[in-house]
């Protein structure tokens, strides 16, 4: 009996071993276990996941659309040669000229700008954690105005949102009335913007030493200044420090608007008049024009409503003493019209 117990145990089929974790080595050259595991991704990989997304089709939609120019570029310049009494060597000739040209561009725009492309010259501006220079591109010759930001500084200070909301504005806003921003890098100290340079001075230079503008150049200047303020608002930024030290001049004499540094985007698309109104008192009185007074709001409500408004208003009280606007002051919340001041004023 116990003999065919035996044998029927040899007979069941074996159960297969479980795999033991896999063994890996690590970056520090030493081994560890890898466990496999059905978790979900939490989201800040979900959000890791979701950029490198969004940045390799946005790299390879512009490439295509690079692409796309440059055969749109060629198949115009091709019929202008077809329509013209221009030989077949010279129409060769200017075929290939213009793919050198194409593949210097390309080369350009591969190329990783760093301060060691630039020559240092003159300093013209010091700030609380940053300078402005005077400074020649080696390979070409241009003259550029660099602004060299210190990272500890920025940090300590509590400036990066500002920093990154000056780069953000310079880039996206193409306007002949704001100084041009043409390139920006960093290393491991500094931040580097690559600005347009402007001559010209400043506009308080230009008033110390006229001392009174002519009634035609002052509505020169007013006009060139709303332009410059009406550029910015269209993209939705508030510059908060509108002052005639910030409005530069061109070797031409027209005016620029510069200095960023304070700008704070804003989302004006659901603002309405009441998010200005200032609270009252909560007794029955009336106010001045026979309506009865709002209710104060209570702490719970008040944070409320700035929460709401934190992306539509502006609170903090920035700028230039001796030109800030009377809504920054009150530290009730304001808007692009703070811009506004000075140049009415």
């Amino acid at each position: 009996m116990d003999f065919a117990k035996r044998w029927c145990k040899k007979l069941k089929p074996k159960e297969k071993p479980k795999p033991s974790p896999k063994k890996e080595v690590r970056s520090n050259g030493k081994e560890g276990l890898r466990v496999s595991s059905n978790e979900a991704p939490s989201n800040a990989t979900k959000q890791k996941v979701e950029a490198a997304k969004q940045y390799i089709e946005n790299h390879y939609k512009e490439q295509m659309k690079n692409l796309n120019e440059r055969r749109e570029r060629r198949n115009v310049l091709e019929k202008k040669l077809a329509d013209s009494e221009v030989t077949e060597e010279e129409q060769n000739n200017l075929l290939k000229h213009l793919e050198k040209k194409e593949t210097e561009y390309m080369r350009i725009q591969r190329h990783k700008m760093g301060a060691d492309d630039f020559e240092p010259l003159t300093m013209i501006g010091k700030g609380a954690f940053g300078e402005v220079r005077i400074c020649r591109e080696k390979t070409s010759g241009n003259v550029y105005a660099m602004k060299k930001l210190k990272k500890s500084e920025m940090l300590r200070r509590g400036q990066v949102e500002h920093v990154k909301a000056e780069r953000n504005l310079l880039a996206e806003v193409d306007s002949n009335c704001i100084v041009k921003l043409y390139c920006s890098f960093q290393d491991e100290e500094y931040l580097y913007l690559v600005m347009e340079y402007l001559p010209g001075g400043d506009m308080m230079t230009l008033l110390m030493r006229k001392d009174t503008l002519t009634e035609d150049e002052a509505r020169f200047y007013v006009g060139e200044t709303v332009l410059a303020i009406e550029s910015i608002h269209k993209h939705n930024y508030i510059h908060r420090d509108i002052k005639p030290d910030n409005l530069l001049l061109d070797k031409f004499g027209h005016m620029k608007l510069s200095d960023f540094g304070l700008c704070k985007p804003l989302d004006c698309t659901n603002l309405q008049e009441k998010d200005f109104t200032a609270a009252n008192n909560l007794s029955g009185a009336l106010q001045s024009d026979g309506r009865p007074a709002i209710p104060k709001r209570t702490q719970q409500e008040q944070l409320l409503h700035w929460q709401r408004n934190r992306r539509m208003l502006a609170y903090s009280t920035v700028g230039t003493p001796d030109y800030i606007a009377p809504e920054v002051l009150l530290k009730k919340g304001y808007g692009m019209e703070c811009d506004w001041f000075v140049s009415l004023v």
